[in-house]
């Protein structure tokens, strides 16, 4: 029996079966759990909508991709594209080192994040999720991040990507050759691989954030260590700047913090609270056995 014979349930249950690597693939393209999600859903509606006009010149896996990237693209093509509000800190903050753009940045769990790449993919299944890896496609232009994505990522061939995007193989040629060098420049700030002491060094960090033993949280960042804090614009380079932050926020009265350990993104984390209340997902991006970056996502539980 055809795809196209098929009733509602039946493409129900084989789309689903792809739910979970196209909801990956728009929150790399995103950078948006809650964006990546509604993707998908408009995705597998649009495909139910349209299997009449399957003819089957390709998998199914194949025709989801390309009305889920074109999903996307659509998204962030649009002018009105939802952006969070920038969150108003209950103290006066100093002056940020910059102001971020990808403040839509969330996080993704590691339980989520598990498929695994092509034998020919530019990047590993970790390179793949982490957060610098997801910030640097969210700074190229929409069509080169899906392009990237597409070939260096899941590994599909130039012939179906440019049928994906209706342009042709040279054009996708030259879009992955121009997305790969913007890549590596806007991934300069990513982290290495962590180190066998990993636990010992996030430990270490957790004491003295919840100890607010602001010395010993410099004493664990390298030199050009920085802290950012999705969804506001405000990040901080270098640990003077981060010891200027922290030293105001550490001197907010406020219940008992606690952070309990976790992983988003291929890389270690923890869930705080400030005693029964969420207070977001810390992110850290470690290299070698120290930490280069606290990435703190405000608004997430």
């Amino acid at each position: 029996m055809s795809i196209r014979a098929t009733d509602e349930q039946s493409f129900r249950e084989l789309a689903e079966t792809y739910r979970h690597e196209l909801h990956l693939h728009c929150y790399r393209i995103l950078g948006s759990l809650t964006d990546a999600e509604d993707a998908v859903q408009e995705t597998l509606l649009a495909a139910w909508r349209g299997l009449d006009g399957f003819e089957g010149r390709s998998s199914l896996r194949t025709w989801l991709y390309r009305i889920a990237t074109n999903r996307c693209l659509n998204a962030l093509r649009d002018a009105g594209r939802r952006r969070p509000p920038e969150p108003v800190p209950p103290f006066d903050p100093p002056e940020p080192s910059r102001r971020g753009e990808v403040t839509w940045l969330q996080p993704y769990p590691d339980e989520l994040a598990d498929s695994e790449p092509g034998p020919e993919a530019r990047y590993s299944t970790k390179e793949a999720i982490e957060l610098a890896f997801i910030t640097g496609l969210q700074l190229l232009p929409p069509r080169q991040a899906a392009v990237l994505v597409l070939r260096d990522v899941l590994c599909f061939p130039a012939g179906e990507v440019a049928s994906m995007l209706g342009t042709t193989e040279t054009a996708v040629k030259g879009i992955l050759q121009r997305a790969r060098a913007s890549l590596d420049k806007h991934r300069d700030r990513a982290g290495h691989r962590p180190s066998p002491g990993e636990r010992e060094l996030t430990r270490r960090f957790a004491d003295a954030f919840t100890a607010g033993d602001l010395d010993g949280v410099l004493g664990l960042l390298t030199d050009d260590a920085w802290l950012a804090m999705p969804p506001a614009p405000h990040e901080y380079h270098g640990r003077e700047a981060i010891a200027g932050f922290l030293r105001v926020t550490m001197a907010v009265p406020v219940e008992r913090f606690t952070m309990t350990p976790t992983r988003a993104n291929n890389q270690p984390a923890f869930r705080c609270r400030h005693g029964e209340t969420p207070a977001g997902l810390m992110v850290l991006t470690l290299d070698g056995d120290r930490i280069r970056a606290i990435t703190r996502f405000l608004d997430q539980k």
